[in-house]
């Protein structure tokens, strides 16, 4: 009973923070950067709170029999390392794309000449994105 209280907690806090942030921004309350901020430091802590949550159970020796084998420590550490690939690189190449779709747009309006140009900024852009794709498929393929 307690896992499923200790699974439900980091659940109910992300749900809870997405709702804060969309109701403040929603209703004027807050800018959008300050509820980004709010958001990432809220992601923050329920991963600390998931990471220290089963670290202790592990230390206390209630850890499953599956987890007493290192190698599936080492495959989990990995598939963290891998979403931690994928969801920066995901959320850099959008800030990225976000930047430089508005301008490329721009530009193109004023000299239609210059689409070429423009919008070889923009894959840069989306290439961010694609590296940190690949480089979580090779974390996960390395890690069995």
């Amino acid at each position: 009973m307690l896992e499923y209280i200790l699974l439900m907690v980091p659940v109910v806090f992300l749900v809870g923070s997405v709702y804060y942030a969309y109701k403040s921004v929603s209703l004027k309350k807050r800018s959008r950067k300050a509820a980004v901020l709010r958001q990432i430091a809220s992601f923050a802590i329920v991963g600390a709170f998931c990471m220290i949550t089963s670290m202790a159970v592990m230390a206390a020796g209630e850890a499953p029999a599956a987890a007493a084998n290192p190698g599936d420590l080492n495959k989990g550490l990995s598939m963290i390392g891998a979403a931690l690939a994928t969801g920066i690189s995901g959320i850099g190449g959008g800030i990225a794309v976000g930047g430089a779709a508005p301008a490329a747009i721009g530009a193109t309006s004023e000299d239609p000449k210059a689409f070429g140009k423009a919008l070889i900024f923009v894959a840069l852009g989306e290439g961010v994105a694609l590296y940190g794709l690949l480089v979580s498929i090779l974390i996960i393929s390395n890690a069995g």
